[in-house]
């Protein structure tokens, strides 16, 4: 089920996008990865649920290889909650729907 809440971002977009007020949610991943695959509808139930509260966006690594150098990404999927275009925590791997609700409000 796409939808169209997810943005999808890219190495140029990166920086506007997380200096937002509202916190952001960014997905790092790729398409042959099976973990991020299996994230990625809870990653859509999210934004359905977040809309207007939340920006949530994913990011190709294999597209877009100089943002997720800068913030050491070694595994995917990660997940970084930004807010005011800092990072307030990440999350590595592929995690159930509770520990991405409890990450996102970690940017209040």
């Amino acid at each position: 089920m796409a939808s169209d809440k997810v943005l999808q971002v890219n190495d140029a977009e990166f920086d506007a996008l997380v200096k937002s007020d509202q916190p952001t949610l960014i997905d790092f991943w790729a398409p042959w990865c099976g973990p991020c695959k299996a994230i990625g509808p809870v990653i859509e139930d999210l934004a359905a649920e977040y809309e207007g509260k939340v920006t949530i966006a994913k990011m190709n690594v294999d597209d877009n290889p100089v943002t997720p150098g800068k913030f050491g990404i070694r595994a995917i999927p990660t997940l970084i909650i930004f807010k005011d275009g800092e990072v307030v925590d990440q999350i590595t791997g592929s995690v159930g729907k509770s520990e991405l609700i409890e990450l996102i409000g970690k940017a209040g």
